[in-house]
């Protein structure tokens, strides 16, 4: 009876207590009303995005067309079809440009990746908060130098005229010179991207642990966990969302190298161990004037590069985490 009753006073209609009863989606003319300022915020932004990335991405469609710019152009180039396709993967050039670009991102994968996080972490340990801005600011210097600036860093280091070759000289022994050594070329440009842009990389990881809540530290520690437990049972499960989140994105561009670096450092070590997707392009596109050819490669990279993001993010949501994107 007290069941009964109680339904009575709620009314038939009433879904029970403790249930989430669904709403009914809003029109269109009432998301419009309470989101007026955040649409008109993002508005500079999606008119940039627009001109300049969606804009000039439509005219990815010379990879299909034996494009000429001079006589028929975009809209009058005869239309080929995949034969651009067909001939880069017959191309031997560019199958050693995919191999190099593929070894480097799967060693700078392995040797790069975790570095921001032992900086952050290492960061994060110091307690003076001046030898820790110190710290900081001298690690992120490097981020702000171009690669020209860098390239001639490391060899007046590493050259065959640098530093360590004349001082291996003066010692008795032969001069090395590894900025000419194809051999210690992959070792040479990831050492060259670590110390060029760790510092700026552990920003982000710097954030994500000022977000891990310092109590947890101290229950740990009154229950005799040591730094080291702390550390793997606290901070890096504080750090995994965003360890994925940047593993992920960094999938996507796992083909974009650079392009600066691997130009400077061409000519020196030759085309064999240096040539990358970017710098295949330039060569044979736009020095070459075979502009659908290269808008070819270049499709190619940017469809490699999102099916990588799809799968990082599958595997992300079989771990768990949130990855770049999930459904509601």
């Amino acid at each position: 009876m007290g069941v009964v009753t109680a339904r009575r006073k709620r009314g038939a209609g009433t879904p029970p207590p403790g249930r989430d009863s669904v709403m009914a989606p809003l029109p269109w003319r009432a998301k419009l009303r309470r989101d007026w300022p955040l649409l008109v915020m993002n508005l500079p932004m999606l008119l940039v995005v627009t001109v300049f990335w969606w804009l000039p991405a439509l005219g990815n469609v010379i990879a299909f067309q034996d494009y000429n710019p001079f006589t028929g152009g975009i809209l009058g180039s005869p239309v080929i079809g995949f034969t651009n396709f067909a001939l880069l993967f017959q191309d031997p050039q560019f199958l050693r440009a995919m191999l190099n670009t593929l070894s480097i991102t799967a060693f700078q994968l392995v040797f790069y990746f975790p570095v921001p996080i032992m900086l952050a972490l290492l960061l994060n340990s110091i307690v003076s908060a001046r030898l820790r801005a110190f710290v900081q600011g001298v690690a992120y210097l490097p981020f702000f130098f171009s690669w020209v600036l860098v390239v001639a860093i490391f060899q007046q280091m590493f050259g065959g005229a640098g530093l360590l070759a004349q001082i291996l000289r003066d010692h008795g022994h032969e001069g090395a010179d590894w900025m000419t050594n194809s051999d210690t070329f992959l070792l040479l440009i990831t050492s060259q991207t670590i110390w060029k842009d760790a510092g700026w990389g552990a920003i982000i990881f710097l954030a994500a642990l000022s977000t891990i809540d310092p109590n947890l530290y101290e229950a740990a520690a009154v229950d005799g966990a040591r730094r080291w437990r702390r550390m793997w049972h606290i901070t890096l499960p504080g750090l995994r969302p965003v360890i994925v989140l940047l593993l992920i994105l960094r999938l996507g561009d796992a083909l974009n190298v650079g392009f600066e670096q691997f130009m400077l450092q061409r000519s020196a070590v030759g085309s064999e161990v240096s040539e990358v997707f970017d710098t295949f392009v330039y060569w044979s596109g736009l020095r070459t004037g075979d502009l659908g050819y290269g808008a070819a490669a270049g499709l190619f990279k940017g469809l490699v590069g999102l099916l990588l993001i799809l799968a990082a993010n599958r595997v992300a949501h079989a771990l768990g985490e949130r990855g770049v994107y999930s459904r509601s």
